[in-house]
């Protein structure tokens, strides 16, 4: 989780305030966020919003099914006018995060405070930046999974044109304290076109812990996507990914995520290798839908042997006006156990009556209300009560309904 730097909200939202004000005196600012929000209650507890997944080494489905609050407040401004097309960007972005509806109870950190620089002809049309910075983070959306992140701390030059794609190098220095603290390379190289409307991009991670010694591990991922655009008003996105040791990401941010530096104690036995195929679709005004099918193995000596989550889930959306939508959400999930016990199941459903600002499946805001109900095997059912944020009141019982509302907008 992040570290957090102020215990108060109300102190996030003057610096925000703060942004606004100086963009409305400056032309140059801009002002972006997002932010999701709500209340709920379940049947099982009658008290807060319970939600449902495996935990450990998943991501589970989101309508319907979070039971945090988050937000993403940031501020950017050209600080240097241009000068024969030079752009000297600075971005500064505040996020809050609380495991449950509570707002007022959110730890604020700060997520990005970098500055980049555009324009300069030695760059060949590419951008260098210098800080902290969200980066190369593409994501399934309603799985809540960002396949690769390489957020951090560091510098690095992006789109640099060459060949037919263009090139990107990061350099980041990733938990930098005595002990966990490691050097992470990344290199990128997009826009390789395969076919119509059609591209092929390489993701790389390498990892290098500062101090080596018997207990410290390097490690790599490499990924591999093939982007189609124009598929029935949408796109699709084929991923093939393989992680070693601290380059499989777990041990590290939120939620184990490849691309940035997991634990360096871990060794060439931890591997992770994962195959996707996400899908989103509007193939009319009023129709869309997210699908997507995922395989993920994770193996380690520690572990006693491999896991295998595998994922089959679709978000069909029908507006039926322009500015009322109903979405439903179905989602499956099933992990075996590293020793040979029996897999753990879980299945979820969510119906969600949604008012929008359009038809479009990406839309925003949403305020939505929500029913959501899931069922689960005996196996799952430790795994059901470790991960939900308000505890574990399911208790013996291999099934639970949730009630709510939630707003998620971007801007």
């Amino acid at each position: 989780m992040k570290h957090p730097i102020l215990k108060s909200l109300s102190l996030a939202t003057t610096l925000v305030l703060a942004f606004g004000q100086v963009q409305a005196s400056d032309a140059e600012g801009e002002y972006h966020g997002y932010f999701r929000a709500g209340v709920g209650t379940s049947s099982n507890n009658r008290g807060p919003q319970a939600c449902y997944g495996l935990g450990g080494n998943t991501m589970r489905y989101r309508l319907g099914n979070e039971c945090d609050t988050y937000g993403e407040f940031e501020y950017l401004r050209e600080m240097v006018k241009p000068i024969n097309g030079v752009s000297f960007v600075g971005h500064v972005m505040l996020d809050a995060y609380t495991g449950s509806s509570n707002v007022s109870a959110s730890d604020i950190g700060v997520a990005k405070m970098y500055v980049e620089a555009k324009g300069i002809p030695e760059l060949n049309g590419g951008t260098a930046w210098i800080g902290k910075r969200y980066y190369m983070r593409p994501d399934i959306h309603f799985l809540d999974l960002q396949y690769v992140n390489m957020n951090g701390t560091g510098g690095g030059i992006d789109q640099y044109k060459v060949g037919p794609g263009r090139l990107s190098y990061g350099f980041f220095k990733d938990k930098d304290k005595v002990g966990t603290s490691a050097i992470r390379q990344n290199l990128v190289y997009q826009g390789i076109p395969t076919n119509q409307d059609g591209t092929v991009e390489v993701l790389t991670s390498f990892i290098r812990p500062d101090v080596k010694d018997d207990t410290t591990h390097g490690g790599w991922q490499l990924t591999l996507l093939h982007k189609q655009d124009k598929v029935f008003g949408g796109g699709n996105t084929i991923g093939l990914q393989h992680g070693v040791g601290p380059g499989t990401g777990k041990g590290g941010q939120c939620c184990d995520r490849m691309g940035t530096t997991g634990d360096i104690k871990n060794g060439s036995d931890v591997t992770r290798t994962r195959l996707f195929d996400s899908l989103w679709i509007q193939p009319t005004a009023n129709w869309s839908a997210e699908l997507v099918a995922l395989v993920q193995r994770d193996k380690s000596n520690a572990s006693g042997g491999t896991s295998t989550w595998t994922s089959l889930g679709m978000r069909p959306v029908y507006a039926l006006s322009d500015h009322f939508k109903l979405q439903f959400e179905l989602g499956t999930d099933r992990v075996t156990s590293p020793t040979g016990g029996a897999a753990q199941r879980l299945t979820k459903f969510t119906f969600a009556p949604t008012l929008t600002a359009g038809k479009g499946y990406w839309d925003r805001p949403e305020l939505r209300a929500f029913i959501t109900h899931a069922r689960w095997n005996d196996a799952a059912s430790a795994a059901v009560n470790a991960a939900n944020e308000s505890g574990p009141v399911f208790g013996k019982a291999t099934s639970g309904t949730s009630i709510g509302l939630q707003v998620e907008t971007w801007f």
